[in-house]
Formats: C-alpha cells, structure tokens, sequence
C-alpha cells in the first residue's frame, strides 16, 4: 500500500476535557498515548481535525494571526530539553520573547527579567550561557523564559524527564511556588506517577488516544479503575506492585487491600482491630507517602482468625476503605464514551 492510500491514523480522539482555573493538572499515560499531542492543542501548535479548544470561556480553534499570537502569549510552554538559546545568556533568553513582542523599552525589559530570574533562583547566574549551567538550571531559566510574558496558563511536557531525582523535586516545588503565588494554572505532561501524585490537584490518564479515567490524584492513585492507570500505579510501586512467590490460595487467609489517607495514616488502626477481633495479619505488599501534603498509607494484608468479618467491619468503621480479593474488582472497565466528537476544552 503506498503512503497515499494509508488510512489516516487518530493521535486523539473523544477527549473532553476541562481544566479549572488555578489548578496544577496532571496528563499521564505511557509513550505514544498521545500527551504531547493533547499539550499542544491548547496553544493551536497542533490544530484539531474536529472539534474545538476552548480557553477562558472563549473558543480559539480557529484564532490566527495576531489573535493567535495573543493567546500564546498566555499560554508559557516549559520544555524537556530546555529549547535554550546556546549562544544567548541566561538573562538574554529570558528576555528574548519579551523583545519579539515588542511592547516595552530596553529599561523595562531589563527590570523584568532581573524579577523572574530571582523568582526562579539564578540571580547570580544571569551572565552565564546554558553550556555553563547545570540541567536544573536550565530548566529554570526555561521557567523563567516561559513566564516572561505573564502567561495566564503555563504547560511543562516533560519538563523534569531529564533531571535527576533531587533536581525534578526542587524544580516541582517552583512550579507549586509560581502555582500558589501567581495563580497561574499549570498543565504538567509527564509519564511518572510519582511526578503527579507530588504535584497536581487533579489528574487525566491517557491510554491510546483515549482519556481513560480522570479524577483527583488520590482517587486515581489510590484507587486505580481502568488497567492502564493500574499499570502506571503498580510500575511506580518498589516492587511493581507484584506478590512474587506468594500464593494467594496458601495464604489460608482473607486478603485485603487497605487504604489509609489523611490522619487515619497516623494511627495504628490495623493492629488495634486485629486485638479487637482476633485475628493475625500479614502484611503482604505496602506503600506510604504523601499525595501533595496529604498522608496516604496502603497495604495488601492477608487476615486469619477468630472474626475476619468484624475486622472488616472495624478497619471500615475507623475511615479505611477496604477492598477484599474476590468479592471486589481491583479494576473496572473504562466509562463508555459515545464515540461522536474529537474535542479539547480547556476551561480556565
């Protein structure tokens, strides 16, 4: 078949999504689901072949010339690779896109990148070229570039996938900092799960094209329904969320999946219900941290003993939510989407 007669391919499709003002948004799926794709609708640097992106109440799918350089001037886009100007300073870059718009002096210019660059932590770097600054720094100065404008919405694809752990942290943190503090909605594209249960407020999963689940971080995180948000869940999990060697059946137990946020983490409600009742556990799989500044805890328990059922009963009383192996499905088919219209709604 040649090229010509190839049926074309969709990149996306039925996706219908809403993005509120002020939020830190997370996009998630694995390579190819169609991220960079979604990300790049928003600002019409990919156009929808049907369908319509809206932004601030105001649809641009059509927006060209000087409407549509308007809207890109706010909507800051933060990139994997940094996209630094080599032979331009840190100062030079960030001040690049603040000359093509053309709209303040020299004097201006200057004061406004003496600000941003002290917002992003390399006011002391504002001479050096990017082949003398580190990988986290250039990502800032990337920040900073973005924000040049004053952008209402800031996108960061990948923005962390090439930094070390510690530097994606402190790069996440001023990413929430330029969040709290200038109210500047950000839609952060990632493949880690980890990157998003630390940053976003909500979270979409992309899986073919397809959005496949959205919800808040803690109640996609904590309670996967659609396989491939509960691939990306368990691969970010120490041990792949596998219970290598252990078979259920042996166990002679109930096994249980429990889930702990908030100050229920805190308490040794576990071992309390299980002297209650009666009975052992065994901690089979497990997992503690934080979804932004919440505490979660979640554990794979097999229960054995005098009165497994009221300790069910306990462990859900005291504000567990309690999943018990074979009477309920870890995971449940996608909602049914109709399948009539591609769209992106970006509504902030």
């Amino acid at each position: 078949m040649s090229r010509k007669e190839r049926a074309p391919v969709a990149a996306l499709e039925n996706i219908d999504l809403s993005i509120g003002q002020g939020e830190i948004f997370g996009i998630i799926g694995s390579s190819g689901a169609g991220k960079s794709t979604l990300v790049r609708l928003i600002n019409l640097l990919e156009r929808p072949t049907r369908g319509d992106v809206f932004v601030e109440g105001q649809r641009v799918t059509d927006f060209k010339g000087e409407q549509l350089r308007a809207l890109r001037r706010r909507i800051g886009m933060v990139f994997q690779h940094f996209n630094l100007l080599s032979a331009r300073t840190a100062a030079a870059n960030v001040a690049y896109p603040l000359k093509l718009a053309g709209n303040l002096n020299r004097a201006e210019i200057e004061a406004r990148v003496v600000t941003l660059l002290g917002r992003v932590g390399l006011s002391d770097h504002a001479h050096k070229y990017p082949s003398q600054l580190s990988g986290g720094q250039k990502q800032r100065v990337g920040i900073a570039r973005a924000l040049a404008s004053e952008p209402k919405i800031l996108l960061c694809d990948e923005a962390t996938s090439a930094l070390d752990p510690q530097t994606t942290g402190s790069v996440l943190e001023l990413l929430q900092q330029i969040n709290r503090e200038l109210g500047v909605t950000i839609v952060l594209i990632t493949h880690e799960m980890d990157i998003i249960r630390r940053t976003c407020d909500r979270v979409s999963v992309l899986d073919h094209g397809h959005v496949v689940e959205t919800g808040t971080v803690s109640d996609v995180f904590l309670h996967p329904r659609h396989p491939a948000t509960l691939r990306l869940v368990r691969e970010a999990e120490p041990d792949g969320g596998r219970l290598d060697g252990i078979s259920v059946a042996e166990l002679g137990g109930r096994v249980l999946r429990l889930t702990l946020t908030g100050e229920t983490a805190r308490t040794p409600i576990l071992s309390r219900v299980a002297r209650e009742n009666i009975v052992d556990y065994q901690i089979l799989a497990g997992r503690i941290g934080h979804i932004r500044n919440v505490p979660y805890a979640q554990f794979t328990v097999s229960l054995s003993g005098r009165d497994v059922a009221g300790a069910v009963a306990g462990l859900r009383a005291g504000g567990v939510s309690v999943e018990v192996h074979g009477e309920e499905a870890d995971v449940v088919p996608a909602r049914n989407v109709p399948h009539l219209v591609e769209e992106v709604r970006h509504v902030v």
